[in-house]
């Protein structure tokens, strides 16, 4: 089997507010072969930057377009081709947005191996552990401590049994990020609660915000601080009276490195939209031997929530599965299959590769720009 075409395609919802969501556009990838199978991907980035690091011709032997890379290839050598790609773009990848091509690449790769194997992805990463998992519904936060706790009775009404809030407005001061929590512990009442701060504080204060927020019993607190700061990580986790979650921006096991090796973090959130299954199992696996937890990180299309329930179900000790719960066509349409909790659990999907089939009218209704 070789592959002979790869497609990119830019979706986006047109007309929307401006917010921190990535189910308002999406980059897909099809990954098409000499024996008629596809396989689709997605990177959770800039669509237009993921579609250039696919479509940018051979310039040299370490900076190279990754269409270049592949047509050709055998799909079904994941490990090989990962580290072809990495190799291939080391002047302008390593741990960037084009670790999350690869991963859309990787990720499609490993649907085409389950179709051509005709087995679900979870049996060829090894099995499942868990044939369901508890799902909280991720969400933002409302305008204020009120709004918010509308948004978490919302969801509780729908049956799950946990909720996280994230995002603008909470930074903003002491006050509005003390309503925020309050209002939503009101609104999720005796439920789990998750809240994610974006990236907003300083270490000191991010310990302030975990002793305020452990009040009100909150299962982590997310991305506190910037990204890059493994340090204030380390320094925060050590003193947190609640656990610290981080990990979703990362993209691949050189970025999630310092944050294992320092055990930095209670959870570790992998997006298989910017690790992709290859490097995922890799952080698996040193995440579950140096004794931390794993949950995904998701908030684009069914295909990354069924890729993500397939590498979840094989963690050993997973706990949760994030889904987004946007109201976007791109988060409920775009496949034929609903990936979604019911009753606040999600199965997992068990058909071929990724298990979801893409709705071509929707594709259609949304597509901005295709390469191929």
């Amino acid at each position: 089997m070789q592959i002979t075409q790869i497609i990119c395609q830019i979706l986006r919802v047109p007309a929307v507010e401006a917010k921190t969501a990535s189910s308002q556009d999406a980059l897909l990838v099809r990954v098409r072969t000499d024996n008629g199978l596809e396989g689709l991907g997605e990177a959770d980035a800039s669509p237009e930057v993921v579609k250039a690091i696919i479509d940018a011709p051979f310039s040299h032997n370490i900076a190279a377009g990754l269409r270049h890379v592949l047509v050709g290839e055998n799909p079904l050598e994941t490990e090989r081709l990962w580290q072809k790609m990495y190799r291939s773009t080391m002047y302008f990848g390593r741990t960037s947005v084009t670790i999350a091509a690869m991963a859309a690449l990787d990720m499609a790769m490993w649907d085409l191996k389950g179709k051509f194997f005709d087995q679900p992805i979870h049996r060829l990463l090894g099995g499942q552990q868990h044939q369901r998992l508890r799902a909280y519904a991720s969400i933002l936060f409302g305008a204020d401590g009120a709004a918010t706790a509308d948004i978490g009775r919302r969801w509780t009404d729908a049956g799950y049994t946990a909720v996280k809030f994230g995002w603008e407005p909470m930074g903003e001061n002491e006050t509005t990020d003390h309503d925020l929590v309050r209002g939503a512990r009101q609104g999720v009442g005796d439920n789990t609660l998750l809240i994610d701060a974006g990236c907003v504080w300083d270490a000191r204060t991010a310990l302030r915000r975990a002793q305020m927020f452990a009040e009100y019993g909150i299962e982590w607190l997310e991305e506190p601080l910037r990204e890059a700061d493994v340090d204030g990580y380390v320094w925060l986790r050590d003193r947190s009276p609640v656990p610290i979650a981080a990990g979703e921006g990362e993209c691949g096991r050189e970025a999630f490195r310092p944050l294992i090796d320092r055990h930095a973090l209670d959870v570790y959130q992998v997006d298989l939209s910017r690790n992709g299954f290859t490097d995922a199992s890799y952080i698996r696996g040193r995440v579950e031997e140096m004794g931390g937890r794993l949950c995904n990180h998701f908030y684009t299309s069914p295909i990354t929530a069924a890729a993500s329930l397939h590498w979840l179900s094989t963690c050993r000790d997973a706990f949760l599965f994030e889904d987004c719960v946007e109201e976007s066509p791109i988060r409920n349409q775009l496949t034929l299959e609903t990936v979604q909790a019911s009753d606040g659990w999600v199965e997992i999907p068990d058909g071929p590769g990724l298990g979801v089939t893409l709705n071509e009218e929707i594709v259609s209704r949304l597509l901005v720009a295709q390469s191929e």
